[in-house]
């Protein structure tokens, strides 16, 4: 991580984060729920080209009990001695702001770092095409700051999150009235 803070992170990626392209398929509100996306951003390298971040975040339940507002994350490079970040400092930042992120295991594997030879305009447009193409309905397409993907990849997870949030309200309702008929 540079030296900016939490706070300039996550304002530059409230800020900047664009979510292109949503996953369509719903969150598994039971289980675990594997979360691909193609991360975009404007290289601070090579100028004029695209730095194209692929992964996948893993939602689960964590294996114990945990307190609310007590997320657990894994694979978001929050540590790190020189800047004094951490996952626990980021979780602080977080509940200080009243920002509540769900008491899951989030776990996010980068497969791939790759630089697209053009503009981010192009790159989104060329993304977006073949996850089109593909048919793919549960890979997510976002842009954002390259020094802050973590926060804008965690926007994201967090915005299906949220759009999943009606869905599994009727689910519960539903399973509830079949077991008490």
């Amino acid at each position: 991580m540079s030296k900016m803070d939490f706070e300039e992170m996550w304002g530059k990626a409230l800020k900047s984060t664009e979510i292109i392209r949503a996953r369509v398929k719903a969150l598994s509100m039971m289980g675990e729920t594997q979360v691909p996306y193609v991360f975009l951003s404007e290289s601070s390298i090579n100028l004029g080209d695209t730095v194209v971040r692929r992964g996948e975040v893993l939602v689960a339940k964590p294996a114990l009990f945990i307190p609310p507002n007590n997320p657990q994350f894994e694979g978001f490079e929050f540590d790190n001695e020189e800047d004094d970040f951490d996952e626990t400092s980021f979780i602080n930042f977080l509940i200080v702001r009243g920002i509540s992120i769900p008491s899951l295991r989030y776990d996010n594997k980068t497969s791939s770092l790759d630089v697209y030879e053009g503009k981010l305009s192009a790159a989104i447009k060329h993304y977006e095409r073949t996850l089109q193409r593909q048919e793919d309905v549960r890979t997510g397409l976002l842009a954002g700051p390259e020094d802050c993907w973590q926060f804008s990849i965690l926007i994201f997870i967090c915005s299906q999150i949220i759009k999943n949030a009606d869905q599994d309200i009727q689910r519960l309702l539903d399973e509830y009235h079949k077991k008490n008929k």
